[in-house]
């Protein structure tokens, strides 16, 4: 059963230059020491560059001199005979809002062979995506026309593991989950963890500078990660893969890759420090009258639990609605509120943490800041409150046509977008908050990660159509801009935000960000019309 604690009475500008043609703005934006103008929001699917060479018959040759048969898949458009079916799992993202038309995917087992790869591509001005667990949401791991397929899911060994350091080396098409239970074994645990762990690559983790939910402890995966193995456009291999917490021997280039979205080279390979795994874990999910006091829970909650403080998460009502409508699940509270936090703490010594925690809670309850909440008494009730928030995603995307915002916002305001998004919906007679059916638009909501300032917005409708996008696109990116915040905390780029990268770069970055580019891709064949 779960322990629950309660109150004793009743619950209760940033500006953009660099606009592309055609675009439309929805908001102007100013600010202290930004000009004042307009952005716009534009159709995501660029024209097929005529630059790119249309593979053929002889592509098709030379690759399989290359790989062997078993590891390409290439359809009888290019002389192979593969089902284009067979093809649809690569061409698509998740949510089947991206999708691309390649004829070839290919599966190499070695860096070797993807070096080999690279290098033919590059030299015949082939276009190629690289591609992991597939797992992404902004349109950054699958073709935009008919580009080669790179798959890294056959590149899965695990190379070494020193137990004393706690270092693993692996190859970049890895399972996050498997890797996890491997190093679980051996009591570390993997610096970060996502909801999509069970089918995501610690390589496409990697190259999207993925955070989740052990961001807060552990940090970005600029400090986790120790040495990176790529190859570049031309096939050079790049060998970084240094198990060193301390080399300064120059431009640690490494970084360069990190959060590239497979922009500049493939990851085929990844060092990277495994923390020590906790023996004491405690989790307690909340029940919190306003985000005011969502924010004032976490004010304390650093303060009395800092050390030990491994996770602060929220939701907001709607969110709790439909993961609880869509798994088997119950509110572990006796009411129903606008908002949930789920705290946990991770340490060594149950005692001295299970008081900590006790003494926040009790705090919390006191001074009226918390109006209900429950503890987890066992790691099934562990398991069961955090599926309540991992499960938030898939339960939005059951429930409708989600458009997902992933967004850095100051802490004070980081929910204000979500009520702001909601009024211009009523406003254009789109939304109704008190009706989830009847109107194009069923639920506006938020969740995500207090304590990195990051706010996954959710839009879920009956369908995908302008009359809905036009409401929210750009504003959303104007109003992140406004306040100082980024327009992607930990998604990335990929396609779907690459018109928009004005928001949070400036033009001079955005122009060294396309000379760093083209300095590793002069031909630009490594996953076209994405990031810049």
């Amino acid at each position: 059963m779960l322990a629950a604690f309660r109150t004793r009475t009743a619950p209760r500008s940033l500006l953009l230059s660099a606009v592309r043609p055609g675009c439309k703005s929805a908001l102007s934006v100013s600010g202290p020491g930004v000009s004042a103008g307009l952005f716009a929001r534009c159709y995501h699917k660029p024209t097929r560059s005529t630059a790119y060479k249309k593979l053929g018959e002889g592509d098709l040759r030379h690759f399989k001199s290359i790989l062997p048969a078993e590891t390409i898949l290439a359809t009888p458009a290019i002389g192979g005979t593969a089902d284009p079916i067979e093809l649809e799992g690569f061409n698509a993202d998740w949510l089947n809002k991206y999708r691309g038309s390649s004829q070839l995917v290919l599966r190499p087992k070695t860096t070797k062979e993807v070096s080999e790869i690279l290098k033919y591509c590059n030299e015949q001005g082939i276009a190629v995506v690289p591609q992991g667990g597939n797992t992404g949401l902004v349109g950054g791991s699958v073709p935009v026309h008919d580009e080669v397929v790179l798959s890294l899911r056959n590149m899965n060994k695990i190379r070494s593991y020193d137990e004393l350091s706690g270092i693993l080396t692996c190859d970049a098409g890895c399972v996050l989950e498997e890797l996890g239970n491997y190093v679980g074994e051996k009591d570390h645990i993997m610096p970060l963890d996502l909801g999509a762990k069970g089918s995501c690559h610690i390589g496409g983790n990697v190259a999207t500078n993925a955070g989740g939910i052990r961001f807060l402890r552990y940090g970005t995966l600029h400090g986790s990660v120790l040495g990176l193995e790529v190859v570049l456009p031309d096939g050079t291999i790049l060998d970084n893969m240094s198990t060193l917490r301390k080399d300064n021997t120059g431009y640690d280039l490494k970084q360069l890759f990190i959060g590239s979205e497979g922009s500049l080279g493939i990851i085929t390979g990844v060092s990277i420090a495994t923390p020590r795994k906790p023996s004491s874990v405690n989790v307690a999910v909340l029940g919190v009258p306003s985000y005011e006091n969502v924010q004032q829970a976490f004010k304390l909650a650093r303060r009395r639990c800092g050390e030990i403080l491994s996770a602060y998460e929220f939701w907001d009502a709607s969110c709790m609605g439909a993961v609880l409508k869509h798994h088997d699940l119950k509110n572990p509270l006796s009411s129903e509120f606008p908002f949930y936090v789920l705290i946990e703490t991770s340490g060594s010594n149950k005692d001295h943490d299970d008081e900590k925690l006790g003494g926040l809670l009790e705090e919390l309850m006191e001074e009226g800041i918390v109006e209900d909440g429950a503890l987890a008494q066992d790691e099934t009730q562990i398991s069961r409150m955090w599926s309540m928030r991992e499960g938030i995603p898939e339960s939005l995307g059951k429930t409708g046509a989600t458009y997902k915002y992933d967004v850095s916002i100051p802490i004070p305001v980081l929910y204000d977008v979500v009520g702001d998004i909601a009024t211009r919906l009523e406003k254009a007679n789109l939304f109704k908050p008190e009706e989830q059916t009847g109107n194009p638009v069923k639920l506006v909501c938020g969740y995500g990660h207090i304590g990195d300032g990051n706010l996954h917005l959710n839009v879920v409708a009956e369908k995908f159509e302008d009359r809905v996008t036009d409401i929210f696109e750009p504003f959303v990116y104007e109003w992140v801009a406004s306040h100082r915040g980024s327009i992607s905390a930990e998604h990335g780029v990929g396609l779907m935000k690459r018109d928009y990268l004005g928001y949070s770069k400036s033009p001079e970055m955005i122009d060294y960000m396309k000379r760093v580019k083209n300095l590793f891709d002069p031909k630009g064949i490594l996953n076209p019309y994405k990031v810049v």
